[in-house]
């Protein structure tokens, strides 16, 4: 058996990050140790002829690897191939690792895919009332697992997937690639993913996940596919990748109206950086809509996005309840976006009609800087609600070449310097609400100076 020498996290050590230094999550030194133990896919009956179905191969390899959770743990090897299988779990102390030239392919048939219950802080699925698809790859209450490798596949063959959703035959809400609940201590990297049913990578519920060297590419055609959304999860890092995909590509959520108000567990303390996105349906980054739990302490830098409808989304609406907050996205440069910025207090579909009316998101401290673009659209578009106006709205060194110079505004404050085109007067209004000891919060310290206010 060829044994790939893989390292893993021993996050036993780490530090948590701070609230406040959110932007050093992705910075953080982290001590490697090889796993002990290795075992390839093909010692369990497993074939790599992209034909025969390898579920029970993947299930009872990893029933095996359990025994070595206490020993160090264990890694499982898949050489190159083709292999077929339905959705699987793993286990603690683990690490996955995918050689060059090695496809895991998800299979088409709904049969080969487990249905379980809904997200409690969803309290349905996404697209259907009831139950959903488990994810190809699972991981639940799980600490210490790595899916890596040697630019390995994922190829969730969701083109019957995609059909189904827009024909209306879907059973069940449409599964992901990759799912990790309520775990803790997750390092994806290094691999390839291709044509997810839905979400290609969902942490929900987590702490300490680090996704980083990763393509994630779909059709421009597939129906709300999205690349990678952290959703109820802190400490997250994602840097060093590429996304197209038909929707958005990183979409921080944190819950859907009172399932979400009620769960109430918020996404905070994330960094993300240097990444090439494409999303021609959807946005480059977004915020929500499902965002009932709260989204605060995000930084973002050092973003392309090109050939999108959105650059930068901020997405709720009444009924959802939650906060975006202490938000700092800055070294962003866009090519062919249709509106560069948004904040829409107005999209979004609710869970069901048992929502309240009364709970109204808060939207507000939010910092946009040196963002320069061509081939714009429209520069930005800020609508927010009546009743709970998007606040502290803090734009700084905005250059984009737009073919109308129009920002549309309304029930928004904030401040503006050094932008063009000139945005609009609401965003001329709270210099105060920008700046603390004479500079822009966010500015050449983000995320310190800013939690302050």
């Amino acid at each position: 058996m060829q044994v790939a020498l893989v390292w893993l996290l021993a996050f036993t050590n780490l530090l948590f990050i701070k609230v406040e230094s959110n932007n050093a999550v992705c910075k953080k030194t982290f001590k490697l140790d090889p796993r002990p133990h290795s075992v390839s896919i093909l010692e369990f009956g497993a074939v790599g002829d992209g034909k025969s179905l390898n579920t029970i191969a993947f299930q009872n390899a990893i029933f095996y690897l359990k025994s070595f959770a206490d020993k160090g743990g264990a890694q499982l090897y898949v050489p190159p191939g083709k292999w077929l299988t339905g959705s699987f779990n793993l286990t603690s102390h683990l690490t996955l690792f995918l050689e060059k030239g090695a496809t895991i392919l998800a299979s088409p048939d709904p049969s080969h895919w487990d249905i379980v219950s809904p997200l409690p802080s969803y309290g349905r699925g996404i697209e259907l009332p009831g139950k959903r698809y488990r994810s190809l790859i699972n991981g639940d209450n799980l600490q210490d697992v790595v899916i890596t490798g040697d630019n390995g596949t994922f190829d969730g063959q969701g083109a019957a997937w995609w059909e189904w959703l827009e024909s209306g035959t879907l059973n069940y809400s449409r599964p992901h690639i990759i799912e990790f609940v309520s775990s803790k201590n997750i390092l994806i990297s290094n691999l390839t993913f291709l044509n997810a049913p839905s979400v290609n990578i969902h942490p929900v519920y987590c702490s300490h996940v680090h996704i980083k060297k990763v393509l994630i590419e779909t059709s421009v055609d597939s129906p709300y596919v999205l690349g990678v959304v952290p959703d109820s999860s802190d400490n997250v890092c994602i840097e060093d990748s590429t996304i197209n995909v038909g929707h958005d590509t990183v979409s921080l959520k944190s819950g859907w109206d009172q399932y979400g108000i009620n769960y109430g567990r918020p996404t905070t303390a994330v960094h993300i950086r240097n990444l090439v996105l494409k999303s021609p349906t959807g946005a480059g980054i977004s915020f929500g809509s499902e965002m009932s739990g709260g989204i605060s302490d995000v930084t973002v830098e050092h973003l392309t996005i090109h050939s999108s409808r959105v650059g930068v989304a901020f997405r709720t609406t009444r009924g959802r309840g939650g906060y975006i907050r202490n938000i700092t996205i800055s070294g962003v440069v866009l090519s062919g976006v249709d509106t560069a910025i948004v904040a829409d207090g107005h999209t979004g579909a609710h869970a069901d009609d048992k929502y309240d009316r009364d709970a109204l998101p808060v939207v507000t401290r939010i910092v946009l800087r040196n963002f320069t673009g061509d081939g714009i659209g429209l520069a930005g578009n800020f609508t927010g609600i009546g009743e709970s106006p998007f606040t502290s709205i803090c734009l700084k060194d905005i250059h984009l070449q737009t073919s109308s110079e129009s920002w549309v505004c309304s029930n928004v404050s904030g401040y503006a310097e050094d932008v063009s085109p000139e945005p609009c007067e609401e965003l001329m209004s709270s210099p105060s609400a920008c700046f603390a000891g004479g500079r822009i919060y966010g500015g050449e310290t983000a995320g310190e100076s800013y939690y302050s206010w």
